[in-house]
């Protein structure tokens, strides 16, 4: 018998796989036509990982479609990442919602809000106890 998957838990594992497509994208453009895009490109996904180049882009969405697929399974690990990527992305958005907010960016303070905003309703949905049982169901 197949848990029932929570229809939010969808929308997360959606939002991971479209950030890991867009990463690879942006990564494998970036070896076939070095030059063509920046690595700014991925500054708000990587939060300073980006530096690292291409690889780090490819690096980065490998995990995440593994955290997507993951949790379209009802993978405990995948649930577990996925919190911690969330988190961990919150963190590395305050320095620039920070200092959007001191230089009265108010494109970036909104864009980098947002973000923190989806980020943690990530977080806070994964922890929800609905969501919780579906996973443990599945062991």
């Amino acid at each position: 018998m197949t848990p029932e998957r929570p229809a939010g838990l969808t929308v997360v594992a959606l939002a991971f796989l479209l950030a890991a497509a867009y990463l690879c994208v942006v990564g494998l453009t970036m070896l076939a036509r070095p030059g063509l895009v920046s690595m700014a490109a991925g500054a708000e996904l990587l939060g300073g990982l980006e530096l690292a180049g291409p690889y780090m882009f490819l690096l980065t969405a490998g995990v995440g479609l593994a955290v997507a697929f993951g949790l379209h399974r009802l993978q405990r690990w995948a649930r577990w990442v996925a919190i911690l990527v969330a988190l961990a992305g919150m963190v590395l958005l305050l320095p620039s919602v920070s200092s959007a907010l001191i230089d009265f960016r108010f494109g970036r303070l909104a864009w980098g809000g947002l973000g923190i905003m989806v980020r943690a309703m990530m977080v806070w949905y994964l922890f929800q106890e609905p969501v919780k049982e579906a996973f443990l169901a599945k062991s």
